[in-house]
């Protein structure tokens, strides 16, 4: 992955894990994900090593734009040793694609624009160019045996959607089709947890492979991540009975906390308990997190009605009817003032269950009795009593409203599965 911005953490990797889940679900085991800057001394290090490892396959994305910076296709085919030659049909491709979406563009049949569109419009010897989703098409090197052999190489631009939207046309091409043509038959499996801690699923791993004959054959990765545990395992096709034992052991001793064994998310399994209510959200030191959580794909709409973020306690009474009277007596972060935002969200909002967040986000406001992280949750679901619990989260502040946000689906459905 290039690009100067990336590396210094200014714009997070997008495409480097996108690409990894990609190859993986086509069987290609990808070794090494790199980041380096805009120059094309780092990218040729990068290549280089590459190249030494023995891979197949190279996927780069970024600096394919008209400006001094963009450098990529340059440098890779100096790497490959390839001349880069003028594509005159392409060149017009992408001056049609900028007179398409921007007409004003001064400059495009001369000047500087058309400069930039001809600089875009060079393409490696013996390279495939891949149509523009952008204005920036892609390329597709093919490998070089011999004395100095060089792994196919794709070329993909930088913005995620751009590279995305590529991604058919690279995988489709003919150099990138041998490629997968010798990749092994992997297989992916994700199991999801919650409140299992990793020391408890690294011992039970301990005891499966006492119990397991050729688990040692198997990829297991673990990753806590936003609270939840995922465990994913890759393996071959040929050895899929032993992921199925192991399978066993883990629901035989965390079945209460394992929640996905299909890899399908807190996010899917709401959606299905749902199964046709609506729901809105009651919010204080979560601040609408949970709301945008729920709405975060499409089709939201459809069950989703709102949200209501009472941070003050003046907010609380006056948008979602929370007595004022309560919060004196208990205090805002109280399962009694929880309780009453849920209950007066699903008033207010008409829907069939709500869910409420009411607690102490930190660094500061905490005390002996509620200490920072302490959190109150309420779900009011249509024709049952309105539960309540309280937790306590460590971390910092963003640390206790992102494990707050999921706590506050698992409760949700929880309680939409109660009996």
């Amino acid at each position: 992955m290039t690009g100067t911005e990336v590396l210094t953490g200014r714009i997070s990797d997008l495409n480097g894990p996108w690409l990894s889940d990609q190859l993986l679900k086509l069987g290609v085991d990808v070794a090494h994900i790199t980041i380096c800057g805009d120059r094309p001394a780092d990218l040729t290090a990068q290549l280089r090593f590459l190249a030494e490892q023995g891979v197949d396959l190279i996927v780069t994305s970024g600096g394919l734009g008209p400006t001094a910076d963009d450098l990529t296709i340059p440098t890779v085919a100096e790497f490959c040793d390839r001349e880069l030659l003028l594509d005159p049909e392409l060149e017009e491709h992408i001056a049609g694609v900028i007179r398409r979406f921007r007409p004003d563009t001064p400059d495009l049949d001369a000047g500087p624009t058309r400069t930039g569109v001809r600089k875009q419009a060079h393409v490696p010897a013996g390279a495939t160019a891949l149509p523009p989703t952008g204005t920036a098409p892609g390329v597709v090197i093919p490998a070089v045996t011999g004395e100095r052999p060089v792994p196919t190489v794709v070329i993909l631009p930088g913005p995620p959607g751009e590279l995305q939207a590529m991604w058919p046309s690279a995988v489709s091409s003919p150099a990138v089709a041998d490629v997968l043509s010798r990749a092994d038959d992997l297989q992916q499996h994700t199991v999801r947890a919650y409140g299992l801690h990793e020391a408890q699923l690294a011992e039970t791993l301990r005891r499966a492979e006492a119990e397991i004959a050729g688990l040692e054959r198997l990829e297991i990765t673990t990753c806590l991540r936003h609270g939840e545990l995922d465990m994913v395992t890759r393996v071959a096709s040929g050895d899929a009975d032993i992921y199925h034992r192991l399978l066993d052991v883990l629901t035989e001793h965390h079945g209460r906390q394992i929640f996905s064994t299909d890899g399908s998310t807190i996010d899917d399994h709401l959606i299905a308990a749902l199964d046709g209510r609506t729901i809105a959200t009651a919010e204080s030191c979560t601040g609408g997190l949970v709301a945008a959580r729920l709405t975060d794909r499409p089709g939201s709409s459809a069950y989703v009605m709102g949200g209501v973020v009472s941070y003050s306690n003046d907010a609380k009474s006056d948008l979602i009817d929370v007595p004022a009277e309560m919060i004196a007596e208990h205090g805002a972060v109280s399962e009694q003032v929880a309780a009453a935002m849920a209950e007066g969200a699903r008033r207010r909002l008409k829907v069939d269950v709500a869910v409420s967040t009411t607690g102490i986000a930190g660094p500061d406001g905490g005390t002996e009795a509620k200490p920072v992280g302490t959190v109150c949750f309420g779900v009011a679901i249509e024709g049952r009593p309105t539960y309540t619990v309280t937790r306590r989260f460590p971390g910092d502040r963003e640390r206790v409203r992102t494990l707050t946000t999921t706590a506050a689906l698992h409760l949700v459905v929880a309680q939409l599965r109660r009996d």
